[in-house]
């Protein structure tokens, strides 16, 4: 069992160890911010990764504080469902109602891949590769439905 310091080190090193592997990514190696994450250009709609000991996650989050311009953004990404998809192997998992621990819902949509646990850190290469790749594929999508969102708000 960890102690508290030692979970906080262990995750410093892990988000670390993840930017470090970025880096080496061919797409990723000369961009100044590697990801959007926060810098979406799209009030209420953020990119997460997370690592936990159920797996590795790469989140499309909508969050709008106004509930009819989130169910329009999301409506908006459930039209242009195929394109956000089109990278990925699998279909993305759409979760509506997806609850954080703060108790506040949200709109997820997102990638996993089990099996993978942050205590393990001989897993942590397989957790980088996950969650680069995957990453990148989300954001050509988001990039592709964004654009059509930009043409039809303006």
């Amino acid at each position: 069992m960890y102690s508290r310091d030692e979970i906080k080190d262990l995750k410093k090193r892990f988000w670390d160890g993840l930017s470090d592997y970025a880096e080496t990514h061919p797409r990723l190696r000369n961009r100044k911010h590697k990801f959007l994450l926060h810098n979406t250009r799209l009030k209420g709609v953020t990119m997460k990764f997370d690592a936990t000991r159920e797996g590795a996650f790469v989140i499309l989050e909508i969050d709008h504080r106004n509930k009819e311009r989130q169910a329009k953004l999301f409506n908006h990404f459930l039209e242009n469902r195929a394109m956000l998809e089109d990278a990925f192997d699998s279909p993305l998992t759409w979760d509506t109602h997806y609850t954080r621990e703060c108790g506040k819902q949200v709109i997820r949509i997102y990638c996993m891949q089990a099996g993978l646990d942050i205590h393990r850190q001989e897993q942590w290469p397989q957790f980088y590769d996950f969650m680069v790749n995957n990453m990148v594929r989300l954001e050509d999508g988001f990039v592709r439905v964004k654009e059509i969102w930009d043409m039809w708000e303006d």
